[in-house]
């Protein structure tokens, strides 16, 4: 059985240039990192999927921009096989409201196999 945790690195975003998007950014960095607790998630789970929302909310489709979706399959079972496995962060393309692809974010992952979340809460504290 496949567990650990799956810590996702959101880097920044790079030619989305949508109509909805705050201010215009060229370029939006966030810097945030998410992690998984991939024991409580669906074994089956083979994507991820990251949706890019502006604050506006008054604007249609809720804020929606773009989202990507990355294979993290191989991410899971190579780290599962060998304990630990790192992914640099790298560009994925953002496929915008309309299906047209246009820009790209950058994402990295991490994933630490046999590790519970609350466990890993417990030992950095």
């Amino acid at each position: 059985m496949k567990t650990g945790i799956l810590e996702v690195l959101l880097v920044n975003a790079e030619g989305i240039q949508h109509r909805n998007l705050v201010g215009k950014q060229k370029k939006p960095r966030w810097n945030e990192k998410f992690i998984f607790d991939f024991s409580s998630l669906d074994k089956n789970s083979t994507h991820l999927k990251c949706r890019i929302m502006t604050t506006k909310k008054h604007l249609t489709n809720g804020g929606f921009v773009g989202e990507a979706k990355v294979y993290i399959g191989g991410i899971i079972s190579e780290g599962s096989d060998e304990g630990y496995i790192e992914i640099r962060p790298a560009a994925y393309n953002v496929v915008l409201e309309d299906d047209t692809y246009k820009g790209q974010i950058k994402i990295g992952f991490k994933f630490i196999a046999n590790v519970r979340l609350d466990l890993l809460f417990i030992i950095s504290v």
